[in-house]
């Protein structure tokens, strides 16, 4: 595919209601959108680097820097042939996953439109519509979490997963499980804790949760081995696991029973169907994390959970849990099975609401 211009567009949007994690509260969600125009098509991708180096240390506006003067200049002009093509040409890039999936998302985006296919059919996917959960963050007190809660189970959602952080986990968790004590319940460290802190942690063991997302050190894989070593629940690996490499090590260490996919944290979606398989080969259940995306990311992260190892519900909620208005025109629903239908429709599955897009972009740059 001969790429002819790359145009980015800085988004700030605002969110339904605050989120607010171990990292700090977010009232707004900023994203860098990437469109690319290639042989009368249109390809849509989503950086999902937000505007503080909490989660990652990218940020838009590392983002914009990384594809804006190292990225673009690589495949602008340039017959890119499809994922693993564009992975070769930006292996000399070191790091920056999130702004290297924005690009092959758009990329996935134009294979799909060129070959008349969705990405559910280029990912060889199993499923019409997938499990999906919601994701709460810290409340101002365990009550208001119970009663966040209670909204969303109302809303039909079958898996919640809850935020956590010092001060604020094994109270928290305990009430919601008091008051739902059939709910398939999950809670999310977001690397808050040390190894000092597990004997503390130690209750959530009786709680019956799904799993323990990432309570160590982001850049920790050993630790996790001796975390997961004192808990019967299962540990879940996120912001660790940042390319099959280290999934493999996650899994020879046996550092953990379950492992978080992000195609933007490990780099693009081929990466993510990448750790899919080799999971699938050790028996090691996925599941799809989310980044708070509008509907162009919400697509791609669909179409990647129809794979067959995806096994508990991802966090791809419906559109209406983040954005009163998207910019795509079409909007996930919740289905009554608290499940989302995969998108059929060629590339991504999804058309962009121009107006908007041109209502929350900040700042645009176009390359030709």
């Amino acid at each position: 595919m001969k790429i002819e211009s790359i145009t980015l567009h800085h988004l700030s949007m605002p969110l339904v209601s605050p989120f607010e994690t171990s990292f700090g509260r977010e009232t707004t969600r900023q994203c860098v959108i990437i469109e690319i125009h290639s042989e009368g098509l249109i390809g849509w991708g989503e950086c999902v680097a937000s505007h503080d180096p909490g989660y990652s240390y990218e940020t838009v506006g590392t983002s914009m820097h990384i594809l804006r003067d190292f990225i673009v200049p690589l495949i602008l002009g340039k017959d890119v042939k499809d994922a693993p093509d564009f992975q070769g040409r930006v292996s000399g890039i070191r790091g920056h996953h999130l702004a290297k999936a924005g690009v092959e998302m758009a990329l996935w985006d134009l294979l799909g439109k060129r070959e008349s296919k969705s990405l559910h059919e280029l990912f060889g996917g199993v499923r019409e519509k997938v499990e999906v959960g919601v994701s709460i963050g810290i409340q101002e007190s365990a009550q208001g979490l119970v009663r966040s809660v209670a909204e969303y189970v109302g809303q039909g959602y079958a898996r919640v997963k809850i935020k956590i952080k010092p001060g604020r986990d094994v109270e928290d968790a305990s009430a919601v499980r008091r008051e739902f004590p059939q709910l398939r319940l999950q809670v999310d460290a977001n690397s808050a804790y040390s190894m000092d802190d597990a004997s503390r942690l130690k209750p959530l063991d009786d709680l019956k949760l799904l799993l323990i997302e990432q309570p160590l050190f982001e850049d920790d894989i050993w630790d996790h081995h001796k975390f997961q070593a004192q808990f019967n629940t299962p540990i879940c690996l996120d912001e660790s696991i940042v390319s099959p490499r280290h999934a493999r090590y996650a899994i020879e260490m046996k550092a953990c029973k379950i492992i978080n996919i992000k195609a933007g944290r490990l780099g693009g979606l081929s990466q993510g169907v990448m750790v899919h398989d080799l999971c699938l080969q050790h028996d090691m259940p996925v599941w799809c994390g989310g980044m708070l995306e509008t509907g162009i990311g919400r697509a791609s992260n669909l179409a990647l959970a129809s794979l067959p190892n995806f096994k508990l519900p991802g966090d791809v909620s419906a559109s209406d849990r983040y954005y009163k208005n998207d910019i795509t025109n079409e909007r996930f629903v919740l289905n009554p099975d608290s499940t989302i239908t995969v998108p059929t429709g060629v590339g991504l599955g999804v058309t962009i609401n121009e107006d908007n897009l041109r209502a929350y972009t900040l700042k645009k740059e176009k390359f030709s």
